[in-house]
């Protein structure tokens, strides 16, 4: 229950990152259920490779890079998706700040929410 609720909320967060940055579109709440879904995997299964290979430049930037990798991340599942659509780096850079923000905020309501 906890990961449907989740999903839902970040799919909405998608939304809302949609209509914050203007080069950032998601055609509808289907089409940002299934790049939640794939911004997860990407998440879970491409990034911690990313972080690892790009760990001495991520140190030399004090960490910053790894915003980069979250806009890669964000671009990338644009990339795949017909329904979600990110212009350029800006825009994906903009619009992975946004939805980390929404993503930790989403977490820590959860947490709360579905306490033992």
């Amino acid at each position: 229950m906890k990961l449907i609720v989740r999903w839902l909320l970040l799919a909405a967060a998608l939304l809302l990152v949609a209509h914050l940055s203007p080069g950032v579109s998601v055609n509808s709440f289907g089409a940002a259920l299934v790049a939640a879904l794939v911004l997860g995997l990407l998440n879970l299964l491409v990034r911690p490779l990313l972080v690892l290979l790009t760990l001495p430049v991520t140190v030399l930037t004090l960490g910053l890079f790894l915003f980069v990798i979250n806009a890669l991340m964000f671009w990338a599942a644009a990339g795949l998706l017909a329904g979600f659509k990110v212009d350029g780096f800006g825009s994906a850079l903009i619009g992975s700040v946004i939805y980390s923000i929404a993503s930790t905020i989403i977490d820590v309501a959860i947490e709360h929410l579905f306490e033992d």
